[in-house]
Parts: structure tokens; sequence; C-alpha cells
């Protein structure tokens, strides 16, 4: 894992940082006052389609709002695949999706990330 190599790259006298953390993006959810939590919203979610209604709306498939998955027991998804637990490629909540909840993501990404550049930056 990357938060390893950071870890040992510290042990060793080297300064790194990795960005986001699971802790800057449970805050940057809780700022976007998002309804599912990261396991909920596993991929093509409310978050993802949050981030594409802002950024790039065009790529986003009519239908969206009623494209809802849950599949919360993935267990097995390493060993398996997702094919396992969706047939869309959807697991979460799309239809939850604004892009206002995005913009509220990537503020609170942005100010977590200038705390890192300050902390490096003292080094």
């Amino acid at each position: 894992m990357l938060s390893n190599v950071v870890q040992e790259a510290g042990a060793e006298g080297r300064t790194m940082a990795l960005f986001p953390t699971r802790e800057d993006w449970q805050q940057a959810r809780a700022a976007a006052e998002l309804a599912n939590s990261m396991h909920e919203d596993m991929h093509a979610g409310e978050i993802e389609t949050s981030i594409l209604l802002h950024a790039c709306p065009e790529v986003i498939r009519p239908g969206y709002q009623d494209a809802d998955h849950i599949a919360d027991d993935r267990r097995h998804l390493l060993t398996e695949g997702m094919r396992a637990y969706t047939d869309s490629g959807v697991i979460g909540r799309p239809s939850l999706a604004t892009a206002e909840k995005d913009k509220a993501v990537l503020d609170a990404l942005t100010s977590g990330f200038a705390d890192v550049v300050a902390l490096l930056a003292k080094s």
C-alpha cells in the first residue's frame, strides 16, 4: 500500500505525504453532506456521479437517477470482481448526486491539501 511506502520513507528521514487519505475523504464527504458511507458508495454512486456532474456533465448517461444499486456485502469482491455484485457497474446511489455536492467535496479536499503542503514546506 502507498501509505506503507510513505510511512517507511518517513522512518528513513525522507519527507513524503500521501493525499487524500481515508480521513480526508471522510471529511470531504461530511462537508458535502453525502448520504452514503464510503463503503456503500463504491463505484458510479453519489460521489463519483457528483464529480462528473460538476466537471464533465456531458459524460453522464441519461437515466443515472434510476440506476441505484446496493451491494453492501462484497466480501469476495477481490476474488470474484465487480460483475459478481453488479450488472450495470454501479454500486451506490447515483440518484443522490448533484454538482453542488462535488463543489463541497473539492473545496474540502483543496483545504486539506493546503494543510499538507504547509507541513511539507516546514520540512
